[in-house]
């Protein structure tokens, strides 16, 4: 515990790639196999079950120390995270010799136990262990017992410290981490072996992510500029779904999100559709809410992802498909490393054989012809169109005609368009250069700055979490939230501001002069019972300070609700 408490001080004290990467390829190198194993589980994102009620850290350290709760609420105030509040706070608990032990030790005889116990005995453990830990041992382990270890770490960045460490290729340990799998020592000896095969049939592959284009790509002059000769480039739908992947192999059906979720029984529909596949096959595609060829908003996706029961009558109320957009294994072989262009041709051969010959849909435009030639597209048998497996559409066009078409994306339900080199192979985590994301301009407001509050972690001293109102009649009605977008000099001169412009407080949050326009950014916008505007914005974020306006110069909520309308 002592090795892995010292890892997180280190990762946490540096905001340089390198030296993280090197901060864990020196753990790994020197761990023993089942302390690299929860290293790994903690590292990657994974965390256990959470094991205590929310604030219990909190009332624990009050018990031991006699620190009041206001005090402790204050102390909070300042400092932004609980575990770490908890841990200095408990500076004034002296740290006793005691045995070391290891972090498998601590996790699987001390941490997953407490699951069973009562609240009282979990107290009396927990206070017990403090005596022997220092003070970023205690944060540590608060951490784990909460859930909320983070380390702002790329799983990118731990499988280059693992393959390090193994002398092993990235992309061999990156498939190794991915998937389900448990820590224990002989799983890690697996990760860092020479000799094994990656032999799990439920397996997926690490996801190959795609790049924005730069602000600066506003147009087909800008496009051809960045990108050059049209004719080496695919162009497809970004579609606004779950990215996937959907896997038949030994006569079963896995679909895994990109998070890492298995999310097969969620979706029924595709899970079924997908046993029609040749044994050995790999797709990567999106889920997608779709219905008369068009998709749903991603809020109807919503209705279906966390959902566990009644999951064939929501089918029918939203039916989903999985657009597949890429060929990841075929007939068993592993097709990661042939050109774009020749998976795509085994893709569509894949799928022209499917029972109910799945169509290449594309969503309408406002006169519903299709943005493709389709003149080669296989023909939909009955009832096709409603098939859970479908081809996503490669858009023909030269770049003008491309550009018009991303304009048109958001009236069809898409975010813009993918463009990917083909003679790309299908790589791992993010690569520059062969798939870019093109997606349309957001949707824009102007409105007043509100309510804030601090932040949390580092940003815990500063105020930096923003709510913003739009005007309807005389009142500013909350519409969004925002914490992104601002430099850290604005944020420092707004975090000034703010202070010495507070009308009123409540908690943590104040009221401020209606004063400050910031343009905000978001990605859609629907109806919502649950707001008090009647609206929910997804994804919204300051695009800039408004400097140039006043007040009276924002927008109105009727304005925002237009938006809906068109």
């Amino acid at each position: 515990m002592i090795e892995f408490a010292r890892l997180y001080a280190a990762l946490d004290g540096t905001n340089a790639t390198s030296a993280k990467v090197e901060a864990m390829l020196r753990y790994f190198t020197e761990a023993p196999p089942a302390d690299a194993a929860w290293a790994v589980f903690f590292l990657t994102g994974r965390r256990l079950t959470r094991l205590l009620p929310h604030r219990t850290v909190g009332r624990w350290a009050m018990a031991a120390t006699g620190v009041e709760e206001w005090l402790l609420g204050e102390c909070y105030a300042v400092v932004g995270d609980g575990a770490e509040t908890a841990a200095l706070v408990l500076d004034a608990v002296p740290t006793l010799p005691a045995a070391p032990l290891s972090l498998a030790a601590w996790v699987e005889q001390r941490i997953l136990p407490l699951r069973h116990a009562v609240p009282e005995r979990q107290q009396q453990e927990v206070l017990g262990w403090i005596r022997e830990l220092g003070r970023w041992e205690r944060f540590t382990l608060f951490k784990l017992l909460s859930g909320e270890f983070r380390t702002g770490v790329a799983q990118t960045l731990v499988v280059r410290a693992v393959a390090g460490a193994a002398a092993l290729p990235p992309d061999v340990v990156a498939a190794r981490l991915t998937g389900d799998w448990t820590p224990t020592g002989a799983w890690y000896r697996m990760v860092v072996s020479s000799d094994v095969s990656d032999a799990a049939p439920s397996r997926p592959y690490p996801f190959f992510l795609a790049s924005p284009l730069a602000d600066a790509v506003t147009d087909a002059t800008g496009l051809e500029e960045a990108l050059g000769d049209r004719g080496e480039w695919q162009a497809e739908w970004k579609w606004d779904g779950i990215r996937a992947q959907l896997i038949v192999r030994g006569g079963e059906v896995f679909v895994w999100s990109r998070g890492e979720d298995a999310i097969a029984e969620r979706f029924p529909e595709v899970t079924a559709a997908a046993r029609d596949l040749p044994d050995g096959t790999v797709l990567d595609g999106e889920l997608l809410a779709f219905r008369d060829g068009s998709p749903l908003p991603f809020s109807a996706l919503q209705q279906r992802i966390g959902r566990r029961r009644h999951v064939q009558r929501k089918a029918r109320d939203v039916p989903v498909v999985f657009m597949a957009y890429d060929l990841l294994e075929h007939h068993g072989e592993d097709s990661r490393t042939l050109p774009l262009r020749e998976r795509r041709r085994k893709l569509e051969a894949v799928l022209s054989q499917q029972p109910s010959r799945a169509a290449v849909p594309a969503p309408p435009a406002g006169d519903g012809r299709l943005p493709f030639d389709a003149d080669d597209a296989p023909e939909p048998r009955d009832g096709a169109s409603h098939a859970p497996l479908h081809l996503s559409a490669v858009l023909s066009g030269t770049w003008q005609e491309l550009s018009a078409l991303r304009d048109s994306s958001r009236s069809r339900g898409v975010e813009g368009l993918m463009i990917k080199r083909l003679s790309s192979v299908y790589g791992v985590g993010r690569k520059r250069g062969d798939w870019w994301k093109w997606k349309i301009a957001p949707h824009t407001i102007d409105a007043v700055l509100i309510y804030a509050q601090p932040g949390s972690g580092k940003r815990a001293s500063l105020l930096t979490d923003y709510t913003f109102g739009l005007w309807d009649g005389r009142e500013l009605v909350p519409v969004a939230k925002a914490y992104s977008g601002l430099t850290n000099d604005e944020i420092a001169e707004m975090d000034r501001w703010i202070r010495r412009h507070t009308v009123e407080r409540f908690g943590p949050v104040r009221h401020v002069e209606p004063v400050h326009v910031f343009e905000l950014g978001f990605e859609a916008i629907a109806r919502s019972s649950r707001h008090r505007s009647g609206v929910a914005v997804r994804f919204p974020r300051m695009l800039r300070w408004r400097r140039d306006k006043t007040a009276a110069d924002a927008d109105t909520l009727e304005s925002l609700k237009a938006l809906i309308r068109s």
